[in-house]
């Protein structure tokens, strides 16, 4: 009874959204014939988007209606199943009545069986809330234009998710972050694990799951069969035939999730860099396309990274993934998925190639790349790249101050911080011990405003500083601070703290009542274990005289 109520108010939510959304869109649409008046070119761009986001929202409100009459007719078979099995009664008349929706009930040789996920997942009718998430931390963002699904699990050697989620977010537009979703899938069933990686998504990205842009979910243990009574297939060993299992039934979840969230939904793996920009592209390359028919476009050629989808179709994808979940891998059971639907037995192979192709359409260059080494299966080692998204950049140059540069840190073949501080490589050092420092020496003395120190990149991710200080040596000594600048400290050498490393970057101000400053170093405080990769140095210094 919990599950249908949560699912007519979401029903009646949604619905309502996709309605205003459509009435804001064709306001939005006059106002832009007068705003660009006399400039055709522009306006029919923006005609052109406008079309295809209305037709789109059209057909995707359409779909939430569509879902909802399914959900509730396979609550009522459920209902039905219930009642057979002596788990419930109704009234005379095999109806269910709740606030003012009536349900009837079919019994006994009347009963039609419907398909639902019941049927490819019967271990679910065992537990009422299998179908519920176990861990959600959601803001309820609803009605987007783009929702981007990444799966997780627990990774023995080496996890990339945080690294992904900061290359989408820094790939992003202040508008796009507004009309777009991200929905990280944390596929494990241990509450502990699935806390501790909530609790470091939210602690570093904590703005954008405040507001509503990062969802975090983790399904019901019980969504999961019992995989050990599973016979394998395809001639698998049990722990390959398990992992592709879970991988069908993951992603088949995900999308069941995503699909009443928004119009488009993009699939990504979680150990990816996204190029910047990514959504714009995205959205120019389906109002390219000269037929709204197609049902994926590909932005990059690499397993189910970058597969994009309209929403609406969401459902018969993922029934067939779970249709099929022990039976092939999930990139064979979407080539099939097509096949079924396109390819004809009195045409040539040639001809089935020709119609996959309009369906499922590639883009170039790639806009996403996949730098994990350690695969989610254990053991496995895999070092697939995609060529078509071209280098990846592995630091950041920008024009700093002039400096005097120095450190004690032993450095690694030609990675310099000398060419680090000039903009033209990445400084890579050996093992950071305590008391270790790099430093910047200014002549003359500069008054700094901001300052950012980046560590790590795509290919040494965990190459970072940890408890490592910023600090500051102000032209004239600092015989005490004011109370309100707690965080600051004196060294016994003069040097102010006014900063730290979290998570491998340090981003901050430097106080204007320390007046000009001298010097500005990083001091290491602890023993490392990984070497570290300085991958951006930005000094701003103060313009105003």
């Amino acid at each position: 009874m919990r599950m249908l109520r949560m699912r007519l108010s979401l029903w009646r939510s949604h619905v309502r959204a996709s309605m205003l959304a459509l009435v804001v869109l064709g306001a939005l649409t006059w106002l832009l014939l007068y705003s660009y008046a006399g400039n055709e070119a522009l306006l029919k761009l923006h005609l052109e988007q406008g079309g295809v986001e209305l037709r789109e929202r059209l057909q995707y409100a359409e779909m939430l209606l569509q879902n909802r009459q399914k959900q509730i007719l396979g609550l009522q078979q459920r209902l039905s199943l219930m009642v057979d099995g002596g788990k419930s009664s109704v009234g005379d008349n095999n109806t269910i009545t709740m606030g003012n929706i009536t349900l009837s009930v079919m019994q006994g040789s009347d009963q039609l069986v419907l398909p639902s996920i019941y049927s490819h997942l019967p271990h679910l009718l065992q537990h009422n809330e299998s179908l519920l998430p176990s861990f959600s931390l959601s803001r309820g963002r609803t009605g987007v234009s783009l929702v981007i699904g990444i799966p997780t699990i627990q990774r023995q050697v080496k996890n990339y998710l945080l690294e992904t989620l900061q290359s989408l977010l820094d790939a992003m537009t202040a508008d796009d972050k507004q009309t777009t979703l991200i929905i990280v899938f944390i596929a494990e069933s241990s509450r502990d694990y699935i806390e501790a990686q909530a609790k470091e998504i939210t602690s570093r990205f904590q703005l954008f799951v405040d507001n509503g842009l990062i969802d975090i979910i983790a399904p019901s243990p019980d969504y999961y069969p019992d995989f050990a009574t599973l016979k394998p297939t395809l001639g698998d060993q049990s722990e390959r035939f398990r992992w592709r299992t879970k991988q069908n039934l993951d992603f088949a979840y995900l999308m069941m999730y995503s699909q009443s969230r928004g119009t488009y939904y993009l699939q990504v793996e979680d150990d990816i860099v996204a190029k910047p920009q990514f959504t714009s592209t995205i959205r120019n390359f389906i109002v390219s396309q000269t037929s709204s028919e197609w049902f994926m476009l590909e932005f990059s050629q690499l397993g189910f990274i970058g597969k994009l989808f309209k929403t609406k179709d969401l459902g018969q994808l993922s029934e067939f993934l779970l249709m099929f979940h022990m039976d092939k891998p999930v990139d064979w059971l979407l080539d099939h998925l097509l096949y079924v639907r396109l390819c004809l037995p009195d045409k040539d192979m040639g001809h089935c190639v020709r119609m996959k192709a309009k369906q499922r359409i590639r883009y170039k260059p790639s806009l996403f790349q996949h730098v994990g080494t350690h695969s989610s299966l254990k053991g496995k080692v895999q070092k697939l790249k995609d060529k078509d998204f071209g280098k990846v950049p592995l630091f950041r140059p920008h024009t700093n101050p002039s400096a005097k540069v120095s450190t004690s840190l032993k450095v690694y073949k030609q990675h310099t911080l000398e060419k680090a501080y000039a903009g033209q490589d990445y400084f890579w050092a050996h093992l950071p011990r305590d008391g270790d420092y790099v430093r910047f020496d200014f002549t003359p003395s500069i008054v700094v405003d901001k300052y950012i120190f980046r560590t790590g990149n795509t290919e040494h991710a965990g190459d970072i500083f940890l408890d490592t200080s910023v600090e500051v040596l102000p032209f004239n000594k600092i015989e005490s601070l004011k109370p309100n600048q707690e965080k600051n400290s004196i060294t016994k050498d003069g040097f102010v703290r006014v900063g730290s490393f979290v998570r491998g970057l340090a981003n901050g101000t430097v106080p204007v009542t320390l007046g000009s400053i001298s010097a500005l170093r990083l001091v290491v405080h602890k023993q490392s274990l990984n070497w570290v990769v300085l991958s951006e140095i930005s000094i701003q210094a103060s313009t105003k005289s």
